[in-house]
């Protein structure tokens, strides 16, 4: 759309705002009728660790969120001299899994747990042994459990049980639901009824019938809903919420919430069955839409499913560019201190590009980036390491590349399951986030670990924020019986650039040695977990 265009489609709403809480950045998207972005604001922020967990507070989210829409609205005028008053539909979408509490006058009964905390071992064991299914230490279920196994006060004032998506959404429209994808990594999903599992429901009942908990679990888990539903519409509260300012008109419809692994499907045009993406940045998880169910159980995949309930194969890693951002910092730190002025972009892009050019191995070095627990690798807390021996090719380039690789270690052991084991088939990978940001060296190295050419979209860059306006837009604009993949594919995609990378056969046996070692020096992680306190 032309400039005119477009300010004659924000007068009078036809355009569709979608808002993502991030890891490290929560960002609002603003999208025109052709589906493209015309707007954006951004609030970066941080978890903290506060008594042993990862979380957010309350006000860090609704700061957030104001600030983010705050510039999205100040960027609309800018561009187009019309203020923002009136939207056709709202989505938002946030880190998957956590959990979030809250007693029957709407308190927060502890702090927000995110994803990234991994303090719930026990009960994803005992979950997993008790469904017959893999419940991740990251999973709201799980968290839940672990909350009620160590006696936790709270749990008995238990009203409802949510995530960082789902209570966003909550507080602007009065409604508890989630989106079919999101609530997946809250607790299994029967894809034959698009609804929580109802034997594995019963299960856990009995379960809290046994320790005299007076709720049963379907009373506090929000309504499920499938991508295209309304989910409620914004209220007055919700306005000041978001837009302290009133400027904001009430009424404008909802899509239900979504989970950031559903929106980078959609984000991906990676809802159909043999497709996949990646999403790498400060984790990484690959998405993979199957043809059937797996064989077993594996404690390594979760299950989850598309915004449509389709069943998903989702390998996560809780670790991937923390540590190459800290090393690129480090840099940027001599670089100031000898007097040399390089961006930080720039400096990024000059150090991923030399990796390019190490041994294809990286040297015989080795890292692990583990900020965090690494569930896949068993590690319940994370200590990044560096290690060489006298032997090592201890240069720039190998450097970078080891460290490259490190930031896929994990998730090659995951895929390794679904390729090797499982033989899965997929038609096409698609990457997006950070770690693909400089051009050919990511979207490189992560066809050397799948051994699968990987795709990037010009467009997937927009990332997660533009895949939850996809999403509402499908709901505001779809048509009688178009489903969620007609709509991407014909409507959003069509014509869409995309560069694909084949897998190099030097980079890849380069990829599986550096594994070997990555594999066997686990055992120096673990020591390390063991003997550095991280407190």
């Amino acid at each position: 759309m032309n400039r005119n265009d477009t300010r004659k489609a924000i007068e009078s709403g036809k355009t569709v705002l979608g808002i993502e809480f991030g890891s490290t950045r929560i960002k609002a998207a603003l999208i025109g009728e052709d589906h493209a972005p015309i707007a954006s604001g951004s609030h970066d922020w941080e978890n903290r660790y506060e008594n042993g967990i990862w979380t957010y507070s309350l006000e860090d989210i609704w700061t957030g969120l104001q600030e983010s829409y705050r510039k999205l609205c100040t960027d609309v005028f800018e561009q187009y001299n019309t203020p923002l008053q009136t939207i056709g539909a709202i989505g938002f979408s946030g880190m998957m899994h956590g959990y979030m509490a809250f007693d029957k006058d709407e308190n927060l009964l502890v702090p927000f747990r995110t994803w990234r905390n991994t303090i719930t071992g026990q009960a994803s064991e005992q979950l997993t042994d008790l469904f017959q299914f893999n419940i991740p230490q990251r999973w709201s279920i799980a968290h839940l459990y672990q909350a009620i196994s160590n006696k936790e006060p709270h749990v008995g004032e238990i009203n409802h049980l949510t995530t960082l998506a789902g209570y966003v959404h909550w507080k602007l429209t009065g409604q508890k639901v989630l989106g079919v994808g999101e609530a997946s990594g809250v607790f299994p999903i029967d894809s034959r009824t698009n609804a929580y599992d109802e034997h594995m429901l019963a299960r856990f009942n009995e379960r809290l019938a046994a320790e005299n908990i007076a709720w049963k679990l379907q009373d506090i888990l929000p309504k499920v809903l499938l991508a295209g539903d309304a989910a409620g519409a914004l209220t007055e509260e919700g306005v000041k919420l978001l837009d302290p300012t009133g400027g904001l008109q009430t009424g404008i419809p909802l899509c239900p919430p979504e989970g950031d692994a559903g929106t980078g499907m959609v984000a991906t045009n990676s809802v159909a069955a043999r497709t996949g993406n990646v999403s790498a940045g400060t984790s990484v998880f690959a998405m993979i839409v199957l043809e059937k169910a797996l064989s077993k159980v594996y404690p390594e995949i979760d299950m989850v499913t598309t915004p449509t309930g389709k069943p998903v194969a989702m390998v996560h890693s809780n670790n991937c560019t923390s540590d190459l951002n800290a090393w690129v910092g480090l840099f940027q730190e001599f670089t100031e201190a000898i007097g040399v002025e390089i961006g930080p972009s720039e400096l990024f892009e000059m150090l991923y590009q030399q990796a390019l050019i190490g041994d294809a191995d990286g040297g015989g070095l080795l890292a692990y980036n583990y900020f965090s627990g690494e569930h896949i690798t068993h590690l319940e807390e994370g200590r990044p390491l560096f290690v060489r021996s006298p032997e090592s090719r201890f240069t720039l380039s190998n450097f970078m590349r080891t460290h490259l690789f490190s930031a896929l270690g994990a998730l090659k052991i995951g895929l390794d399951i679904l390729f090797e084991r499982e033989k899965v088939k997929i038609d096409q990978i698609l990457g997006h986030g950070g770690f693909f940001k400089t051009r050919d060296v990511g979207q490189k190295f992560m066809a050397a670990a799948m051994n699968v050419p990987v795709s990037v979209m010009e467009m997937a860059g927009e990332g997660g924020a533009w895949g939850i306006a996809l999403l509402a837009s499908y709901m505001l604009r779809k048509e009688k019986d178009e489903s969620l993949e007609d709509y991407l594919a014909n409507k959003v995609f069509a014509g869409e650039n995309v560069t694909t990378i084949a897998p190099d056969p030097g980079d890849v046996a380069g990829f599986l040695a550096f594994m070997e070692r990555y594999e066997k020096g686990l055992v120096i992680e673990r020591a390390a977990v063991d003997a550095l306190s991280a407190r």
